[in-house]
């Protein structure tokens, strides 16, 4: 059942909504400022996508018929590590439109998602990659965005996690988070642990 939270912002009413299928969101349009990743049409087809996988959920800010942010989750990347973990989801990408910051409704899109209990379940990981993030509209450096990324992540319980993952560690600034859930196995997370570092063949300590 998808839910529906109504966020009050200083520019109007905005609604928290999911997991939405793909068909609700067809009918909805995209904010022309959702560009971050790719053309707002190229981006609403991509959430379609997502929303019509078996384990890809879709949350939406949505403002009258109109989307003005979303974060999407699905199974990792066929070529990742983390594909190797039946338990592992990955938070593949949140963006909220230029024209709706501000309003808290990044935070609160994450507090809605992370309220499904389904996530208890499943190990969540979000790949933070910096050549991603908007830091010309926000006027934020590299090192100011990661901490803003970092500290919104965290509201929902989210850690900062040492791997030699090639993509993360192929700039400094970059950062694996994750989120285990409640009823996730010690197996499961034993499992997780293991891939954490494959690189050099060995596990690496970090203070």
């Amino acid at each position: 059942m998808m839910q529906r939270v109504a966020h009050q912002t200083p520019k109007g009413v905005v609604h928290i909504e999911g997991p939405c299928p793909g068909d609700y969101l067809a009918k909805l349009e995209m904010n022309e400022k959702l560009t971050n990743f790719r053309p707002p049409d190229k981006q609403k087809e991509a959430l379609i996508m997502i929303a019509n996988m078996p384990k890809g959920m879709m949350y939406i800010a949505r403002h009258e018929k109109e989307i003005v942010g979303y974060v999407t989750f699905h199974p990792p990347d066929e070529c990742s590590r983390w594909i190797k973990h039946p338990k592992v989801l990955e938070l593949g990408g949140i963006e909220i439109s230029a024209d709706w910051r501000r309003c808290g409704i990044a935070q609160k899109i994450l507090q809605v998602s992370f309220s499904n209990p389904v996530f208890e379940d499943y190990i969540v990981i979000t790949m933070e990659m910096c050549w991603h993030w908007d830091t010309r509209n926000t006027k934020l450096d590299i090192w100011a965005y990661q901490r803003v990324l970092t500290d919104l992540f965290g509201s929902v319980g989210m850690e900062r996690t040492p791997t030699d993952d090639p993509d993360i560690i192929e700039h400094p600034a970059n950062v694996l988070m994750t989120r285990i859930g409640k009823n996730v196995s010690t197996s499961d997370v034993a499992l997780f642990e293991s891939l954490k570092f494959q690189r050099f063949g060995a596990a690496i300590n970090f203070l």
